[in-house]
C-alpha cells in the first residue's frame, strides 16, 4: 500500500518535477562544451548512488555517498566557480520587464531559436575583413543576456549580411570602434565595450580585442569571432578559450552546432 501511495502526487508535485527539470537544464547548457560536464556527470551519478543506497538501507555506502555530497559542496563552488559566476550572471541581469526579454530566458523551449543566425555570411564578412586586415570583434548571444554589456555601446537593429558586417568595420566608419552585437540574426548593438579578461595563460601576441572576446565569454555563454588587425587571423572564442579550426567551412559548422 506504500508503493501505491507513493504513486499517488498532487499538481505541486508535478510543478516541482517541472522546476527540477528547468534548473538541471540550465545547469547542463552552462557546463555542456567545458570540461565541467564531466564533473557535473559524476556528482550526478553519485547522488542518484547515494540515494539508492539509502533507500536500500545500505548504511555505511549511503554514510560515504552522503558525506562525499555534504562535504563537497564547497570544492562545487570551487571547481564550477566559472559556470555558477555565468549563471549568477544570467538572473542578475534577467529583465522581466519586457515580454520579449521574459520569452527570450525560456527559448529552450523553441530548438530552432538559434537557427535563424545567418552563420554563412557572419564568417564570410570575417574571411574579407581578413584579408584587408580590418580588426572586428563579433559577439553572438545565446542563452545568457547581453544587456549589461549592451547599454555601454549604440543601441542598432540591422539584419546580419556581408555588406553590414563590412561597413561597421570599416577603417573609417564611426562604428567601427568595440565590438559588435548579433542576437538572431540582427545586430542589435555597436561599439560595445566588453569586459577585459585577466586570465594570464592568454598568449602575448593576443591584444585587448582578444582579451575582451575571452572576457565576456568567461562571464557568459556567447561566441565570438574576432579578426587580428595585425595579422588578419580569424580566432573563434568559447567558454573563455581558444577553439580550434582547420578552414572556414569547419568553422562554420563548428558555430552552427554551437549555436544549435
Amino acid at each position: 500500500m506504500d508503493f501505491i501511495g507513493f504513486l499517488n502526487f498532487g499538481l505541486l508535485d508535478f510543478i516541482e518535477i517541472i522546476l527540477v527539470a528547468v534548473l538541471l537544464y540550465y545547469v547542463y547548457k552552462l557546463v555542456k562544451g567545458t570540461a565541467a560536464i564531466n564533473i557535473f556527470i559524476g556528482i550526478v551519478i553519485i547522488f542518484i548512488a547515494w540515494k539508492a543506497t539509502e533507500a536500500l538501507e545500505m548504511k555505511v555506502l549511503s554514510n560515504i555517498f552522503g558525506g562525499f555530497i555534504n562535504v563537497g559542496i564547497i570544492a562545487l563552488f570551487i571547481v564550477f566557480q566559472q559556470e555558477i559566476r555565468k549563471f549568477l550572471l544570467m538572473v542578475g541581469s534577467t529583465n522581466f520587464a519586457t515580454k520579449r526579454s521574459f520569452v527570450k530566458h525560456f527559448r529552450f523551449l523553441k530548438q530552432d531559436a538559434n537557427t535563424e543566425t545567418d552563420i554563412e555570411s557572419i564568417v564570410e564578412a570575417c574571411a574579407k575583413m581578413a584579408t584587408t586586415k580590418t580588426g572586428a570583434i563579433i559577439v553572438i548571444e545565446r542563452n545568457n543576456s547581453l544587456d549589461f554589456v549592451k547599454d555601454s555601446g549604440d543601441t542598432m537593429g540591422m539584419d546580419v549580411n556581408i555588406p553590414t558586417l563590412e561597413s561597421i568595420f570599416f577603417k573609417n566608419s564611426p562604428l567601427h570602434d568595440g565590438a559588435i552585437i548579433i542576437e538572431g540574426n540582427r545586430v542589435t548593438a555597436t561599439r560595445v565595450i566588453l569586459p577585459v579578461s585577466k586570465e594570464t595563460t592568454i598568449p602575448q601576441r593576443f591584444g585587448l580585442r582578444h582579451r575582451a572576446a575571452v572576457g565576456i565569454t568567461e562571464k557568459t555563454d556567447a561566441l565570438v569571432l574576432v579578426v587580428s588587425e595585425e595579422t588578419g587571423q580569424i580566432s573563434y572564442i568559447r567558454d573563455g578559450e581558444f577553439v580550434l579550426y582547420e578552414d572556414l567551412t569547419i568553422l562554420q559548422d563548428m558555430l552552427k552546432n554551437d549555436l544549435n
